[in-house]
């Protein structure tokens, strides 16, 4: 399963665990391939370097630039296709939504209600963090 998870959920999954961690932790563990693209690795370091961050990366052992780099390696990027119009509301979805597209990925994982109400874009569906979590067991328990 290829998925593309929102920045707010790759943060909170590595510095909050739950069901986000769920998610970073099968991608790590190579059970499904997590997918970015250059200019959500740059929204990413952008939200670490806020203040209210630091003590949450302290407290868990690591830097934003490690944080950045692990999550570098553990997925594949792509170069994210051109949309001719503006989708979502967000236009910074709007990058998720284009690097999905690229990835041809199943799925959009997101915590924004924003992207949730499209429900779909271009055949990738666009689902929650639960949602997505249940079909990845799913999936391993009728194998």
């Amino acid at each position: 399963m290829r998925l593309v998870i929102d920045t707010n959920l790759v943060v909170a999954g590595f510095l909050w665990g739950g069901i986000p961690g769920q998610l970073v932790q099968a991608g790590i563990d190579r059970r499904i391939t997590l997918v970015t693209s250059a200019i959500l690795i740059e929204e990413l370091a952008g939200v670490l370097g806020r203040a209210k961050f630091a003590k949450h990366l302290r407290a868990n052992g690591i830097t934003s630039a490690g944080l950045i780099t692990r999550y570098t390696l553990m997925t594949e990027i792509v170069e994210p296709v051109a949309l001719k119009r503006r989708v979502a509301r967000d236009p910074d979805d709007d990058h998720v939504l284009a690097c999905a597209v690229a990835a041809q990925a199943d799925a959009i994982v997101s915590g924004d209600k924003d992207p949730l109400v499209l429900k779909a874009y271009r055949g990738t569906r666009i689902v929650t963090a639960r949602e997505a979590l249940d079909f990845l067991i799913s999936i391993a328990s009728n194998k």
